[in-house]
C-alpha cells in the first residue's frame, strides 16, 4: 500500500504557499522609496497592487478547473513560476522606470499567480481535513494575512541596503524557491480516504459522519441560489472591511482625534487582527457551523459600523475596528468550507475560484466608493453608515441562506429515504 502523506504537513506547505503570495499586502513598503526614486504618483504605483488583486479573483476562476484536473503540485509550481517572475520582472520595471512594465510584470503576471496560488492548497487542506475544515483552511489563509508582517520589514531592510530592483529581484527568486518547495508535497489525499478519528466515536462505536448537502461540480453550483448568496456576502463583507483597512489611520484622526502616531500603531495591531481572525473565526466554525459564524460577522458589522461615527473615545473606536478587521478576515477563511458543506468537494478548487471573484470585484468597489462618497461630503460618517446598511443586507442574506440549506437537507434526506424504501 501506498503510504498516506502527513496531512499537518500538506498543511504546512499550503501555508509556505501563502506567506509568499500574501507578501502581496506589503506593497505599500515600496510606495514611498518608489515615488522619491522615479517621481511616480501614490495612485500610479497602487494601481499595479489593484490590478494583482483584480486578476486574483478572476485568474483563481478561470484556473479553478486547473487545479482540480491536474492537482495541487502542478498548480502550485506553476503559481511560483508567475508570482515569482511577476516580483522579480517588478525589479526590471523600476530599473528601466517603466510604469507600465510594472503594470505588466506585477499586476497581471503575479496576479495570476497570486490567483491559482491562493486557491491550490487551500481546496486541498478541505479534502484532508473533512472533520476540521475551517481549522486547516484558516491555517493557510492565516498566512496569506500574517504575510505582510514578514515581508513588510524584509522589503524594507533589502530597499534600504541593496536598492529598489534588487530588492524585487531577491524576494522574486526567494518565492519562487521557496513555493516550488512547499509545492512538491502537496497531494490530494487517496480516494475514500478518511481519517481515523471520524471512523469511530470515542465509545468504539461507528460514527455517524456529517455529509455535505450535495456533491456538485462548478457548472452546477454557480446555477444556484446559496452559490449567489454566498458570493454576495462576501462581496459586502470584502467591499467595507478592504475600504475601512484602506483608511483606518484618517478615520480615526477624523472621528477620535486620535494621534498621527496612535493611528500608525492602530493599522499595524490591524494585521495581527487580520491573520488572527482568519485562524479564529475558521476554527471556530468548526463547531457552531459555517452559517452561524457569517451570521455573527454581520451583527459585529452593524453594531461596529453604526457607532463607529459617533465615537469618541480612542480605545473603543480601535476595539470596533479590529472586531471589523478580523471578520475581514475570517469570511475569507471560512468560505472554503462553506463550499465544502454546501456543495462538496467535487470541484471545490474551481468553485472557490469563481466565488473568489466577489474579491476582485470589492477591491475595486470599496476604494472606489469610499473615495466618491468623501470628495463629495468631506466626512467620512456617511460612508460608515451606508456600510452599516450593507450589513443589515448581509444579515439577511445570511438567514435566508439557512432556510435554502435547510430545504436542500430535507430534500436530500427525502431521495434517501426512498433509495433505501426501494432496496
Amino acid at each position: 500500500m501506498e503510504k498516506v502523506k502527513n496531512r499537518w504537513l500538506i498543511a504546512l506547505s499550503g501555508v509556505g504557499i501563502h506567506i509568499c503570495i500574501g507578501s502581496a499586502y506589503a506593497w505599500s513598503v515600496f510606495t514611498n522609496p518608489m515615488a522619491d526614486a522615479f517621481g511616480w504618483s501614490t495612485s500610479q504605483i497602487s494601481l499595479a497592487f489593484s490590478i494583482a488583486i483584480f486578476l486574483l479573483g478572476f485568474s483563481a476562476a478561470f484556473m479553478g478547473k486547473f487545479v482540480e484536473k491536474r492537482g495541487p503540485r502542478i498548480s502550485g509550481m506553476l503559481s511560483a513560476v508567475f508570482f515569482g517572475v511577476g516580483v522579480m520582472g517588478t525589479g526590471l520595471a523600476t530599473a528601466f522606470e517603466s510604469l507600465a512594465l510594472m503594470y505588466f510584470f506585477y499586476g497581471i503576471v503575479g496576479g495570476i499567480g497570486l490567483g491559482i496560488g491562493y486557491i491550490a492548497p487551500v481546496s486541498t487542506l478541505v479534502k484532508w481535513f473533512p472533520d476540521h475544515r475551517g481549522l486547516a483552511t484558516g491555517l493557510a489563509i492565516m498566512g496569506f494575512g500574517f504575510a505582510s508582517l514578514i515581508s513588510g520589514p524584509a522589503g524594507e531592510a533589502l530597499v534600504s541596503s541593496v536598492g529598489i530592483s534588487n530588492a524585487f529581484y531577491i524576494l522574486g527568486a526567494s518565492y519562487l524557491i521557496i513555493m516550488m518547495a512547499a509545492s512538491q508535497y502537496l497531494a490530494p489525499p487517496p480516494e475514500g480516504w478518511k481519517p481515523e478519528g471520524m471512523h469511530k466515536s470515542k465509545a468504539g462505536e461507528p460514527k455517524k459522519e456529517k455529509e455535505d448537502l450535495s456533491q456538485m461540480t462548478a457548472n452546477e453550483a454557480i446555477k444556484t441560489k446559496p452559490f449567489w448568496m454566498l458570493w454576495t456576502m462576501l462581496f459586502l463583507n470584502v467591499t467595507t472591511g478592504i475600504a475601512i483597512i484602506s483608511v483606518a489611520s484618517p478615520i480615526g484622526q477624523e472621528i477620535t482625534g486620535m494621534s498621527a502616531v496612535t493611528a500608525a500603531t492602530m493599522v499595524g495591531i490591524m494585521g495581527l487582527f487580520n491573520g488572527a481572525g482568519r485562524l479564529g473565526w475558521a476554527t471556530i466554525s468548526d463547531y457552531i457551523g459555517r452559517p452561524n459564524v457569517y451570521t455573527i460577522f454581520f451583527i459585529i458589522g452593524i453594531v461596529s459600523y453604526f457607532l463607529l461615527p459617533v465615537i469618541t473615545s480612542v480605545i473603543l473606536f480601535q476595539i470596533l475596528v479590529y472586531a471589523i478587521v478580523s471578520c475581514y478576515g475570517g469570511g475569507f477563511s471560512s468560505v472554503p468550507a462553506y463550499i465544502g458543506d454546501l456543495f462538496g468537494t467535487k470541484q471545490l478548487g474551481a468553485i472557490h475560484g469563481y466565488i473568489l471573484t466577489a474579491w476582485a470585484v470589492a477591491g475595486v468597489v470599496g476604494p472606489m466608493l469610499l473615495s466618491l462618497i468623501y470628495d463629495n461630503t468631506n466626512s467620512y460618517h456617511l460612508i460608515l453608515v451606508i456600510f452599516g446598511v450593507m450589513h443589515v443586507i448581509s444579515l439577511l442574506i445570511s438567514f435566508w441562506i439557512r432556510a435554502v440549506m435547510r430545504r436542500m437537507k430535507e430534500e436530500k434526506w427525502h431521495v434517501e429515504t426512498e433509495q433505501t424504501s426501494n432496496l
